[in-house]
């Protein structure tokens, strides 16, 4: 599913002054996305500015160094917004993953556009530049850069890099391809460091973070034979542990990785209540489909949703859900 690349260069043209906006719960395909078109755009003279619906994750902060990344309501107020003639939205096309950021898109009196690589999808009333094919959003702006005739530099390609790397499990996934590595070489090329980007993102843990991992991991249960691994996390868990939220992020592969398991499913509690859920597939059962039933998205490998309610009640219908995808 190639991109038009000519059109998204003309309609970058057009426009002077730009807003970039991901999703909530930001990861490094999000964020590294994110500051990276940044560098595009302002390697071609453009007034950007980057402003999320929640702040970036303690564990991500090492991609953002000069802490330009804003949190509305918080570090940035919509009315300082209102010189943008353009709203770009990267790796996300659903409203749902847009949080405090909603309103003010909905409002949004210039042109919209996403770019995106995600199969779920809303109408966001923005002109949409996606590839549904492409292992990470980070790959797609390697592409707008070429489109632009812009010369990767370091501080581009460091988040980038990032972005394409975790995104594809660190080139594990089925999605890497020849074309990721190539695209990896040329970040490399340009000044990304993969064993820095590492240490920065695996080998920099907190104590919470590895204590709330251990109660994770000790809930895991399976059904269906061992083909279905679940786990969940507790609000008090955070607490008790101190650990954040965001170092739940990709925890939910470890049970994907027990021998014979084909799904993991992990279950989040949130600060105002309900769940949100993160599936993971390495069989014919498509994440994005079993998401979609409540409102979320993703990819056929990797997808989340949120579903209201106690664990007592949200559990036995996810899980059921996906017993029966699995059957």
């Amino acid at each position: 599913m190639a991109i038009n690349w000519p059109r998204f260069a003309e309609v970058v043209r057009a426009h002077q002054r730009f807003l970039l906006v991901s999703h909530i719960r930001p990861d490094c395909d999000a964020l590294g996305s994110e500051l990276g078109m940044a560098g595009v755009l302002e390697a071609i003279g453009k007034n950007v500015r980057i402003v999320n619906g929640q702040a970036t994750p303690p564990n991500l902060a090492f991609i953002d160094p000069t802490k330009r990344i804003g949190v509305i309501g918080q570090t940035v107020q919509p009315a300082e917004l209102a010189d943008r003639d353009l709203l770009m939205v990267l790796d996300t096309s659903a409203w749902a993953q847009l949080g405090p950021m909603s309103d003010f898109i909905r409002a949004f009196p210039g042109k919209k556009v996403v770019v995106d690589h995600h199969v779920s999808a809303d109408d966001l009333g923005a002109e949409e530049f996606k590839n549904v094919e492409a292992e990470a959003t980070g790959r797609l702006v390697v592409e707008a850069a070429e489109a632009l005739g812009v010369a990767l530099t370091p501080a581009m390609a460091t988040p980038l890099f990032a972005a394409v790397a975790t995104d594809t499990g660190w080139f594990r996934f089925s999605s890497a391809t020849a074309g990721t590595y190539r695209v990896a070489a040329k970040l490399i090329d340009a000044g990304a460091s993969p064993a820095a980007i590492y240490n920065a993102l695996y080998e920099q843990d907190t104590l919470g973070r590895m204590r709330l991992r251990g109660v994770i991991l000790a809930r895991i249960a399976t059904e269906l034979d061992g083909r279905l691994a679940h786990t969940h996390v507790l609000k008090e868990d955070f607490t008790q542990t101190g650990s954040l939220p965001s170092d739940t992020e990709d925890v939910v592969n470890y049970a994907l990785a027990i021998r014979g398991t084909q799904f993991a499913v992990i279950f989040v509690e949130q600060s105002g209540g309900g769940f949100k859920i993160s599936f993971r597939s390495r069989s014919a059962v498509d994440c994005s489909k079993l998401a979609e039933k409540w409102g979320g998205g993703g990819h056929k490998a990797a997808a989340g949703a949120f579903v209201a309610g106690p664990l007592s009640e949200v559990q036995p219908l996810v899980l059921e859900a996906v017993s029966q995808a699995m059957s």
